[in-house]
């Protein structure tokens, strides 16, 4: 499913207008998050979902070659929702992510609630024996700084499938990150060969490089083109207005398929996804090789 190289997974993918220009613009890997999906069972107001006509995360696993679905517990902790979250608080939530996926037959593989910040080592080894009691998907188990060198080969041990937190390691060690990820990277690989290795947040092209021997990685520097006016390192002002012309059929079809009406605003926004996607893509098959 995966090939021998990295395979990029485009992030914010729940927002199914941008999935679907993506793999338009050639993408075939994504992650989304369950966030939006479960959080008013919580009294959390989750950001709208664009298109009301479609549900997400079967229509991606629908085109995608291979889909991850973020537990969005970053959002709950330390992003915009952030909060003090108890035992019970994050017990409730796994609950409710593994009745989602029940419900609803989600294939993708699934990243675990990984809570060592907020609960603990040894609680977050309950809540993923949980886990994976409950679910019959490939998961993905994380390890966190909390989780020290002991916990790291215990992890290796348990796993089939882990991820490295790279922003959190970008955070708690600047100056040496880059090498970290590395180092550890290899050291997984050399104690367990057959084992898969995710790298979490991992927008540097150089890192995905460097790392090319491990599995997945996933990025949202695709949306800076629309967030932040910017696309790999230029403003978005320098895209030729001739280079939009050649996304218009996709951008249409899309605004159809999502029930989106068209608006001039609208076509300039969406081309900007579809060529920043494509462009990325090209990059990281500069880069980490395939993207097939």
């Amino acid at each position: 499913m995966l090939g021998d190289n990295l395979k990029v997974h485009f992030a914010g993918s729940e927002q199914i207008d941008f999935s679907i220009i993506a793999h338009k613009a050639g993408v075939n890997y994504f992650l989304w998050t369950c966030f939006p999906f479960i959080s008013e069972q919580f009294g959390i107001k989750g950001y709208p979902i664009t298109c009301k006509t479609l549900f997400p995360p079967k229509e991606i696993e629908k085109f995608a070659n291979h889909s991850i679905m973020d537990s969005g517990l970053f959002t709950l902790m330390f992003g915009a929702h952030k909060g003090k979250r108890d035992k019970q608080f994050l017990m409730r939530w796994q609950y409710a992510m593994i009745d989602f996926v029940k419900s609803n037959d989600i294939k993708s593989t699934l990243v675990e609630c990984d809570c060592q910040k907020v609960l603990g080592v040894e609680e977050a080894w309950q809540f993923r024996r949980l886990f994976r009691e409950n679910v019959q998907n490939q998961i993905i188990n994380v390890f966190h700084y909390e989780d020290g060198h002991s916990g790291l080969d215990r992890l290796i041990e348990y796993s089939d499938y882990m991820a490295i937190s790279v922003p959190e390691l970008r955070i708690v060690k600047p100056k040496t990150y880059k090498e970290d990820v590395y180092r550890m990277a290899c050291y997984i690989k050399n104690r367990k060969p057959e084992i898969k290795i995710h790298l979490l947040g991992c927008t540097e092209v150089k890192m995905i490089q460097r790392c090319n021997f491990c599995t997945t990685a996933d990025s949202t520097s695709w949306q800076a083109v629309n967030r932040f006016g910017r696309i790999l390192g230029n403003h978005v002002k320098t895209i030729r207005p001739e280079v939009k012309e050649k996304c218009t059929q996709a951008v249409r079809e899309m605004m159809k398929q999502c029930g989106i009406q068209e608006t001039e605003k609208r076509m300039d926004y969406y081309s900007n996804y579809y060529i920043s996607a494509w462009l990325h893509r090209r990059e990281y098959q500069k880069y980490a090789g395939n993207q097939d």
